[in-house]
């Protein structure tokens, strides 16, 4: 007798894989057959998204959680399936996405967990790699080795290398130590005459990447305000002071935001500004805070060589709080 439903308890908790208990179920979903196909398809990514809480702090923590799934199988008549029953399966969840020509469910990288092959930092300045410990043995940052490894815990799943100051190249390297999967080069910007700015933002794997923006900012306040007009006049001398005024504004607030440009950079940079505009968490160090930002810019021309010669991206981010503190 063929299937008929299926009852799934999905589990989302941090530690290793498979060590949730009880408490950590957050879903039990029911589903019937559709009588015309000969599987159930369940879609748990938006539910699980809901335990990934990205909070950045200059931190760089690894935001991942196990999920595990245990599948309970019917017949028509509501007679467990014979075998595998229930089906039990763990996975690691990140805040990724894969494009549409990746097709659906696809494998993103298990190494280092950015696209681009060219980082920009500013001289004498540390920065950090992104990587997957389960994909990765070694970085070799310019000739020093260092080793990744992999405890099986979700809290260093994702990994961020430090990468010294004034470093050239850092190679990242399989499990086996030998076998190169990225190369990427380190340009060492000097910018004497701009203030340069850090912006981080989760990226397409779920990882915490960081861009320099290293020319012209500029700086804007939008107010936004409600006003009235009020009797001023005095009725016991049938006057009015000419120091008050008739018009009068409340719920007065602003909202600050900030145009950056990264100074030239190759083509392929592009990919990296793509991501940072399809960014849904994004940081600015300012003022030596971290701050949330939203990316105000909302169209983005690809640039290459050929056309645009030197290659210049601008940004508009806003902050994401009002100027005047209303948190209550």
């Amino acid at each position: 007798m063929s299937l008929k439903r299926i009852v799934a308890d999905v589990y989302v908790y941090s530690g290793t894989e498979g060590s949730y208990v009880s408490t950590d179920k957050r879903y039990t979903i029911q589903k019937e057959k559709i009588s015309s196909k000969d599987n159930i398809v369940l879609e748990i990514a938006d539910l699980v998204r809901d335990y990934l809480s990205l909070k950045f702090n200059n931190d760089y923590l690894s935001e991942t959680v196990w999920v595990s799934t245990s599948i309970t199988m019917y017949k028509e008549n509501d007679e467990l399936v014979v075998g595998n029953n229930p089906k039990i399966d763990h996975f690691l969840a990140m805040d990724g996405y894969g494009y549409f020509e990746d097709a659906a469910n696809p494998q993103l990288s298990t190494n280092a967990l950015i696209t681009t092959n060219q980082l920009y930092v500013p001289e004498n300045t540390a920065s950090k790699l992104p990587i997957f410990a389960e994909g990765v043995g070694k970085v070799k940052v310019d000739s020093t080795d260092i080793q990744i490894t992999d405890s099986g815990d979700s809290n260093q799943k994702i990994q961020y290398v430090d990468i010294p100051q004034n470093t050239t190249e850092v190679k990242v390297y399989a499990t086996d130590d030998t076998n190169l999967l990225k190369t990427i080069k380190v340009t060492n910007v000097c910018e004497p005459k701009y203030t340069t700015y850090k912006v981080t933002f989760v990226n397409k794997y779920g990882a915490y990447q960081d861009v320099y923006f290293f020319k012209k900012s500029i700086e804007a306040l939008q107010v936004t305000e409600e006003d009235y007009k009020t009797n001023i006049i005095n009725h016991s001398n049938v006057n009015y002071n000419t120091y008050e005024g008739q018009k009068q504004r409340y719920n007065v607030n602003g909202s600050t935001s900030i145009s950056l440009n990264t100074g030239f950079v190759s083509e392929e940079f592009n990919s990296v500004i793509e991501e940072l505009f399809l960014a849904e968490n994004a940081w600015i160090r300012f003022e030596n805070k971290t701050l949330p930002v939203i990316t105000k810019s909302k169209s983005l021309t690809f640039k290459n060589s050929v056309n645009d010669k030197l290659i210049n991206h601008t940004v508009e981010l806003d902050f994401a709080f009002d100027k005047i503190n209303n948190v209550r």
